[in-house]
């Protein structure tokens, strides 16, 4: 299979959303494929892997059900040449939730295996944290494709030019060199590059296929690691993700995030995704593998 870098990086993200149904038992297991997206390194984007498993749960859940969070695993590198089947469990059906298995396969092996919960909806307790202050308009910040220019590698016209999302970070992003205060705190502002239509499923798979691009990046700034540290190899372990209220993903949202601990070649990262006027969105939390050459010799 043949693939590139998009042309139009928001279509590519819809096309890898739309599952094919394969068909399946019906009442304990449904299958589903989906394409993998071009990437510089070979590998699946995590992100859009979580966001597929989202969908195919979805697919086997009410419309007045909505997701209100996941758990997942990644197992194995994904091969970008490859598609992925997805096979979901309908665990259980609730008068209120319902809950989904769903593991990820290419070449009968397991990638990606995740729990989802979903929810009619109901009124109740409702507090939140507050949005961060004195964030500036991400209007006034540069966007990757500003900041990297005509850098040639691979992987930096990859973030320049072909993820679906403007992210624009609110301190220096650590493309190539962390710049200021070595802190285990960050906050980037991202939407979808163009309009995502009005299914909310769809805004809740693209918010989770975002939630994957930054996350450990307050653990790389607390050390002063950027991506392009020589030697360093990271991979994302697991993902949680809590869905708390409706927000589409192509207005601008702020993804705030913390490290609270890196131990054993491992680092741990929070965030909250906040919609422009404050509202809290959702709240994910991640465990990376990151290895860095001078702290493992």
């Amino acid at each position: 299979m043949t693939q590139q870098i998009p042309s139009n990086p928001v279509e590519a993200m819809l096309e890898a959303l739309n599952l094919t149904d394969a068909g399946g038992a019906r009442t304990t297991e449904d299958i589903f494929v989906g394409p993998s997206q071009w990437m510089p390194h070979g590998r699946v984007f995590g992100g859009q892997v979580l966001a597929q498993c989202l969908v195919a749960a979805q697919r086997t859940v009410e419309n007045d059900r909505p997701a209100h969070s996941l758990h997942g695993y990644f197992l194995r590198a994904g091969d970008i040449n490859l598609p992925i089947t997805f096979s979901v469990d309908r665990l259980r059906d609730g008068r209120s939730f319902s809950t989904r298995r769903v593991q990820a396969f290419q070449k009968g092996e397991a990638i990606f295996s995740m729990i989802a919960s979903f929810q009619t909806r109901d009124a109740g307790l409702d507090h939140q944290d507050s949005c961060p202050e004195d964030i500036p308009n991400p209007e006034t910040l540069k966007s990757a494709a500003e900041i990297i220019g005509d850098n040639p590698h691979p992987v930096a016209q990859f973030w320049a030019n072909a993820r679906p999302f403007d992210m624009r970070y609110v301190t220096s992003p650590i493309y190539f060199t962390v710049q200021g205060e070595r802190v285990a705190h960050q906050a980037v502002w991202l939407k979808a590059l163009d309009n995502l239509g009005d299914d909310p499923a769809v805004h809740r798979a693209a918010l989770a296929y975002a939630s994957d691009y930054s996350i450990l990046e307050s653990t790389y700034r607390r050390h002063g690691i950027a991506w392009a540290h020589p030697g360093m190899k990271q991979a994302s372990l697991d993902h949680a993700m809590w869905f708390h209220r409706d927000a589409r993903a192509d207005p601008w949202l702020l993804y705030a995030q913390e490290s609270p601990s890196a131990q054993g070649g491992r680092g741990l990262s929070l965030g909250k995704i906040f919609s422009q006027d404050g509202r809290l969105v959702a709240t994910v939390a991640q465990e990376g593998m990151i290895r860095v050459p001078e702290f493992h010799s």
